[in-house]
């Protein structure tokens, strides 16, 4: 449980994840001891399709779910997973602040239009990960140029399906828990004419 000072989180549930190209689900739980340790056991593939298959473990705290890193199992006896480290969830709170931002304008295509990738990492520096549950109060809101089109959530830490454009202004709608800051990206699309871009 992460904090000022992190402690071990007894009695709650570690699941460990099969995921294929095709599916994925749980295989296994197991409850953290005292120390907030677990162990799992993995069958030895049998087949191809097993021997291809990622793993991750979760585990859910105060409405929110948190997933280590795939794990390297194939020729391994043993697997040390990282810590996870789970927070608790608050709505309005702490700010989530932009720590960087990457703009890049293609040259003009032959219609004249440019595409344009952006590149942000946002910041929680506070003790509780940020949540919302309602598409008015978004956990961040980022500003694009108001003429631009075919806007398009990209890959990162927040996926794109958390993200919508409403007017000029991105709604990052996900949760955003404290730690290193979490990727985001999105590309548009800026008109013909026109002469330098302001970037809001």
């Amino acid at each position: 449980l992460g904090g000022r000072d992190s402690v071990p989180l007894p009695g709650t549930w570690a699941v460990l994840h099969r995921v294929t190209q095709d599916a994925g689900g749980p295989m296994d739980s197991v409850r953290t001891d005292a120390a907030g340790r677990y162990r799992m056991r993995l069958p030895r593939p049998r087949t191809v399709a097993d021997s291809s298959a990622g793993y991750v473990v979760s585990t859910w705290y105060d409405s929110r779910a948190y997933f280590s890193l795939p794990l390297n199992v194939l020729g391994r006896p043993a697997v040390q997973v990282e810590d996870l480290v789970v927070y608790p969830t608050t709505k309005h709170a702490p700010p989530i602040g932009l720590a960087r931002r990457l703009v890049t304008i293609a040259r003009p295509a032959a219609d004249g239009t440019r595409d344009v990738l952006e590149i942000l990492e946002l910041e929680n520096t506070g003790l509780t990960t940020r949540v919302t549950d309602d598409t008015l109060v978004p956990t961040w809101t980022g500003v694009i140029p108001s003429s631009a089109v075919q806007f398009q959530g990209g890959q990162g830490d927040i996926s794109p399906e958390a993200m919508l454009l409403r007017g000029d202004r991105v709604l990052v709608l996900g949760p955003i828990p404290p730690g290193h800051a979490k990727q985001l990206s999105y590309g548009y699309v800026l008109p013909a004419g026109g002469g330098g871009v302001a970037l809001p």
